[in-house]
């Protein structure tokens, strides 16, 4: 697939923005995901381009949460290969469907997931942990379903993964968000793996949006959650309100 010089150009600065955003609250895949269909790709070019540019930014945030402790890989090791099978039963899914029909679900759940995850940031301190066997049954459970939405969709899955190993394993905050960023990497690989093999990705525009991608994380990092929080919200709701005119003005003529 070529890509000209435009996509580049219209790519790039949002996924920087996507990476940004990522560092402060999460979510960045609801600005890149968007950037690529609205720079013209097709949905399944879309999405494996940008898994290839946001497995990037995961390998760099789980390599930091790891060297700083903050995993459990006792938990981690059975989880991961959950989400293995589970990417790849996503992304086969994702595949199989028809460009179209992908493109109305898109449009469906960007929204749903950015109101979501927009009122799901902050998370308590868990005060009754379960016990280790059962925390490892619910992380490979919870890993797999989470796995699955990773390789069909992916937008909000580490935060989906957070959200769960704290509200049903009841893993200390932390611990939880550390664990979410070496599955999600995981899953992401595997992904990435199918649309490679499928040739549903572009290299170049992948590696230059995941270069942007890291660019942005690295800034981001460092703005206060208070001062970026109206920011985030507005970027979000202009991108997808983007995409949504981008396919509504698209499905116009099918339906004349």
């Amino acid at each position: 697939m070529e890509i000209e010089l435009i996509t580049f150009l219209i790519v790039c600065p949002l996924v920087f923005l996507a990476g940004f955003i990522d560092a402060i609250a999460g979510g960045g895949g609801l600005i890149s995901m968007p950037a690529y269909l609205f720079a013209g790709l097709n949905a399944h070019f879309a999405l494996g381009t940008n898994k290839l540019s946001s497995t990037i930014g995961a390998a760099v945030a789980a390599f930091r949460y790891h060297k700083n402790g903050f995993t459990d890989m006792y938990i981690c090791a059975p989880s991961i290969i959950a989400a293995l099978l589970g990417a790849v039963f996503g992304a086969r899914i994702a595949l199989s469907v028809n460009e179209g029909i992908l493109q109305k679900i898109l449009l469906i759940m960007l929204p749903i997931i950015a109101v979501y995850m927009m009122k799901n940031k902050n998370f308590a301190a868990a005060k009754n942990p379960l016990p280790r066997k059962k925390t490892v049954i619910y992380s490979i459970l919870i890993s797999f379903v989470v796995g699955a939405y990773d390789g069909f969709f992916g937008p909000g899955t580490g935060t989906f993964l957070v959200i769960a190993f704290i509200g049903i394993t009841r893993l200390n905050p932390r611990i939880a968000a550390g664990n979410a960023k070496i599955i999600n990497l995981s899953s992401n690989i595997a992904a990435l793996s199918v649309f490679l093999y499928n040739g549903y990705v572009s290299i170049a525009l992948g590696l230059c949006a995941g270069i942007f991608s890291l660019l942005g994380s690295y800034i981001g990092a460092g703005v206060a959650i208070k001062k970026g929080s109206n920011a985030i919200k507005y970027a979000i709701l202009f991108v997808l309100g983007l995409l949504f005119l981008k396919l509504v003005w698209e499905m116009i003529p099918k339906t004349i």
